[in-house]
């Protein structure tokens, strides 16, 4: 089995420290949401894990035994890491077939499979993901709305394959419709050899996709762990019993 275990995590960017403690182990086939509220650290949490260059990190990321600490966020992503961004980047000039197929080639390296097949598969979970085969000669993101970029960030994990996934605020800009889709391709990827860490603000993309395990953060620190009770009571009390308690 699968797993990723973060140690004494700390994270600062232009000199001032975002994270400041986090230990989190996450499985194969677990379910972990990330909640707290604005500010906390989370999207830092998730720029951490991957390898952003702008942040300085120290503490631990173990990945199957691997320290990845030191690792770059594409040796990151070759050993089963992957990150759905809050606020996915245009990329002009690049066509989404065209990164699709690159990225898969340099995470997969010794699979063999051939464009057509690659492609039919992409066409596949085009569909469900609610974007028409139009998108594949159009360039990564460029003039996507929101909730289209969101749909893409779906799209290219259930095409690369890694064995963790992190989503950061992949709720957001989704209408209901999309929230539905979106959440059924999570679900349908999800399995015994895959783990989630989903962050979150809300509840809202917890009613869709339940986790077995709830963490808080706050300035920086896990402050309260739980179950899918923790993100219910979040969602009507907010997070003003936790700071006080």
């Amino acid at each position: 089995m699968s797993e990723l275990v973060i140690s004494g995590l700390a994270a600062s960017i232009d000199g001032k420290e975002i994270l400041k403690d986090v230990s989190l182990t996450v499985r194969g086939g677990e379910i972990h949401a990330l909640m707290g509220p604005n500010g906390a650290g989370k999207s830092t949490l998730g720029y951490a894990l991957i390898g952003h260059p702008n942040y300085r990190v120290r503490g631990s990321i173990m990945l199957d035994g691997q320290e990845l600490i030191d690792k770059t966020p594409e040796e990151r992503a070759r050993a089963g890491m992957f990150l759905g961004f809050q606020t996915p980047v245009a990329v002009q000039g690049v066509k989404l077939s065209t990164f699709l197929r690159t990225a898969y080639n340099q995470l997969h390296p010794d699979e063999k499979i051939s464009i057509t097949e690659f492609y039919n598969r992409t066409k596949e979970h085009l569909g469900k993901v609610g974007l028409d085969e139009s998108f594949l000669s159009r360039s990564v993101n460029d003039g996507f709305s929101g909730g289209e970029r969101k749909r893409f960030e779906i799209l290219q994990m259930v095409m690369l394959k890694p064995k963790f996934v992190i989503l950061d605020e992949i709720d957001s800009g989704l209408d209901v419709d999309a929230l539905k889709m979106v959440a059924e391709e999570i679900r349908e990827y999800f399995n015994e050899n895959v783990g989630f860490l989903i962050i979150t603000h809300y509840q809202r993309i917890l009613k869709n996709i339940e986790p077995g395990f709830v963490h808080v953060l706050m300035d920086g620190r896990v402050v309260r762990n739980g179950n899918k009770e923790l993100s219910l009571r979040i969602e009507e009390e907010g997070y003003d019993w936790i700071r006080v308690a």
